[in-house]
């Protein structure tokens, strides 16, 4: 499609916002519908209404699905968890991702929803990208080459290593585009400057890490642009850039949810919290899926002229399990602590130190005054004694945090000991 001189993958990129969600509308119980008939969600969509789910808003009527959720129902007689409409043999590809967690992968067009990233990259017919993603177990290769396929790409299956095979390869071949990490480019660059070797990229496809702003400026120095994209293993590609360069446009074939960690509930407009994504894949329809990153909602629409929601980009963890004198607390226990008072709004848990020990303060966004009147409920839910604060209603920031880490640790420390097992 194109609009002026503005050129777009498909026309839902452009719809208007009723449009999109007639469009919606019907898809959502479709999808609803599907899930209902394979084993993985028959106890949770048992009692379902369809005609009670029509836009996003009806997903609070679901629970969040974790990570953790998946490794749990996944086993060797059941190695997809039983949430795809399809066994394993159905599928053209399957992969490991850490956990371990299996994800199912397909070659039908588009089916990891890349095309439209790659085609706001300037990625077409006439480049040949040299894709530096992964392609042992994981994911991250295949589903930057079925994008490739969707544009109509060539591509060259590089994966990650042998960086003077990689230079020598992107040379005798001309590649046009890159597609991998953001840093991995620059150790390709820097190598071909020490070989003496010219190479032509033009355009960067990056992911799987964090793209500084420095870094960038850099690749446009060279007459690189380079733009990012956001997937996971389980979900494929969620939101992307585009040349506008204003936030990540979130891909036509999902649903986002930002929610308060460790709720179903959705924050207020604009506020941080974590993604949760609704894939309408009738392959493998993951319905509120828990990315555990934050992001938050940025008003308007994008200058390019795509009109789907935008997000700020990654802005942290939301999985902010935190040890307290040796107990773990988790965004799930915060949650329950609010949700047990009506008239508290929202509670901040505050790890510090206190000479040689431990500190952890509640603090606590309720217009009642008496803070002793939570001592009890915060050592029933947190299981640990703690200093309450009472402050307004609109005191907490709005950054997503509900289990802030004030303690300075050396990262040894804060690796093996803090950082809770996957799972756990």
């Amino acid at each position: 499609m194109q609009d002026g001189t503005m050129t777009y993958f498909d026309d839902l990129e452009t719809r208007s916002a009723d449009e999109r969600a007639a469009d919606l509308a019907r898809r959502l119980p479709e999808q609803i519908r599907r899930a209902q008939s394979i084993p993985g969600y028959a106890e949770t969509l048992a009692d379902a209404d369809l005609a009670t789910f029509t836009g996003p808003e009806d997903l609070v009527q679901l629970p969040v699905l974790r990570k953790s959720d998946l490794v749990n129902a996944q086993t060797p007689e059941v190695p997809l968890g039983g949430l795809t409409t399809k066994g394993p043999e159905g599928f053209a590809h399957l992969f490991q991702s850490p956990g371990p967690v299996y994800e199912p992968g397909g070659v039908d067009h588009d089916w990891w929803r890349m095309g439209r990233f790659l085609h706001a990259a300037g990625i077409g017919q006439s480049d040949i990208v040299q894709n530096c993603f992964g392609y042992h177990l994981t994911p991250a290769g295949m589903i930057c080459e079925n994008g490739a396929r969707a544009v109509g790409a060539t591509v060259l299956p590089a994966g990650t290593g042998q960086t003077e095979l990689q230079v020598i390869a992107a040379r005798d071949l001309g590649c046009t585009a890159y597609a991998g990490t953001p840093d991995y480019l620059k150790v390709i660059l820097d190598r071909a400057d020490t070989m003496g070797i010219a190479l032509k990229f033009s355009k960067a496809a990056v992911g799987g890490g964090a793209l500084f702003p420095s870094l960038r400026q850099e690749y446009a120095d060279r007459g690189i642009a380079c733009l990012q994209f956001y997937a996971t293993a389980d979900l494929g590609n969620i939101a992307y850039e585009s040349p506008a360069m204003e936030g990540m446009i979130i891909d036509e074939q999902i649903i986002v949810e930002i929610l308060i960690p460790g709720t179903g509930t959705p924050v207020a407009p604009g506020d941080v919290g974590e993604v949760v994504v609704t894939s309408l894949n009738p392959d493998y329809p993951l319905l509120r899926f828990a990315t555990g990153d934050l992001s938050a909602v940025i008003p308007g629409i994008s200058p390019c002229g795509r009109t789907n929601m935008r997000i700020k980009g990654w802005m942290g963890r939301a999985d902010q399990t935190t040890k307290i004198k040796g107990m773990f607390v988790r965004p799930e226990q915060v949650a329950a602590l609010v949700a047990r008072h009506d008239e508290i709004a929202r509670a901040r848990v505050i790890a510090s130190r206190e000479g040689e020990m431990d500190r952890m303060t509640v603090r606590i966004e309720t217009e009642a005054g008496d803070a002793a009147a939570y001592v009890a409920s915060i050592m029933d839910v947190l299981k640990l004694k703690g200093t309450v604060e009472i402050v307004a209603p609109g005191t907490l920031p709005r950054d997503g945090l509900v289990i802030e880490d004030q303690r300075q640790y050396d990262w040894f420390y804060r690796a093996l000991v803090l950082a809770p097992k996957f799972g756990a």
